[in-house]
């Protein structure tokens, strides 16, 4: 009687057990299914900064040339006013 007591309760944990792995099956679709969605999100954006990145970086590069130039122009026109200096007046103490 022992071993149908045995058999029996084996049965009974096992049948019990069916739902709640199903329970779990189910929720780890679930799971799944909205971290699929937030990988999908995730590309996607990670997409759009990529594009965000190489406009900043043309922006950049063009912002380096005209400095560039900029700096060109302004070191001209210190060595072309260099040989003019002009007399610097001093202050008279009272």
């Amino acid at each position: 009687m022992t071993r149908k007591n045995t058999w029996a309760r084996l049965a009974v944990a096992v049948a019990l057990s069916l739902p709640l792995t199903a329970c779990k099956d189910t929720k780890t679709l679930q799971e799944n299914e909205q971290l699929k969605a937030k990988v999908a999100e995730l590309q996607k954006e990670n997409g759009q900064v990529g594009n965000d990145l190489e406009i900043m970086t043309a922006s950049r590069d063009a912002l380096t040339k005209e400095n560039e130039k900029l700096k060109a122009e302004i070191k001209a026109l210190k060595s072309k006013g260099s040989g003019k200096k002009v007399a610097s007046r001093k202050r008279r103490r009272s």
